[in-house]
């Protein structure tokens, strides 16, 4: 029986989402606030949490920002009446795997929940199939260097402070080296979509990327963009873009 964590300060809320999931055979646990919510995360094993932005004590956001620090990603869907394509992209940039605008239907939730856990139960099979980037080993390209363990990225022996999803996104580059990757596919790839129509987020997180890897970000070495296709990170010798 997976297990779900709900976390929104409305206990009307709560309860309509407690009372469907628990018909759909989902084990349930609940939080009003987001200290209570880290708390529960941290100590407990979740299959998947739906978690509202605007918390007392906590915001949801901060929750969010705080267990992908700690290398924690359990699935996350956000519950929210924020509903614009800004609020959208935030919340996936910094980690979540869904987002589903209030009001809701609990049909529709119960349907991202199963989506979402198909896709992460997809990329985990897939990281057992291909397990080069999780043995916790060290690779080197170039100048940087990628410990897959402590997921660290230094450059010329300087460490860089990537946030988790650069790392993921450097890691997946660093994989598919001298490659033209489009956008839809590093969402496939590092944020396990598999339908476009979040580019913006993959050039943002490219933006931010190139800001700490590159000699000058303006004037692209490394991460190149490939205009009419996507993007390629390579270590050659061409700076030509």
């Amino acid at each position: 029986m997976k297990k779900v964590l709900v976390v929104d300060d409305e206990p009307a809320i709560v309860t309509l989402l407690e009372y469907n999931l628990k018909q759909a055979n989902f084990e349930v646990q609940s939080a009003t606030n987001g200290v209570d919510a880290l708390s529960k995360i941290e100590n407990g094993k979740f299959d998947i949490v739906l978690l509202d932005l605007m918390l007392p004590q906590m915001s949801g956001e901060d929750v969010l920002k705080q267990v992908r620090m700690d290398r924690n990603d359990t699935p996350v869907i956000l519950l929210t009446a924020k509903d614009t394509e800004f609020d959208k992209v935030f919340g996936l940039e910094m980690g979540a795997d869904d987002y589903v605008p209030k009001p809701f239907s609990p049909r529709e939730v119960i349907a991202r929940i199963n989506a979402v856990l198909r896709r992460y139960e997809k990329s985990e099979a897939t990281a057992k199939q291909n397990p080069s980037n999780s043995d916790g080993g060290v690779e080197t390209t170039g100048p940087f260097t990628i410990d897959h363990k402590k997921y660290r990225v230094s450059a010329n022996s300087k460490n860089l402070r990537l946030t988790p999803k650069e790392f993921e996104l450097m890691q997946y580059l660093v994989s598919h080296e001298n490659q033209v990757l489009s956008r839809d596919q590093l969402l496939q790839g590092v944020w396990g979509f598999d339908y476009s129509g979040q580019s913006r987020m993959v050039d943002i997180q490219i933006a931010h990327l190139r800001e700490k890897i590159e000699p000058d970000p303006k004037q692209p070495k490394y991460l190149k963009t490939i205009r009419g296709f996507g993007y390629e990170f390579s270590t050659g010798d061409d700076d030509s873009e």
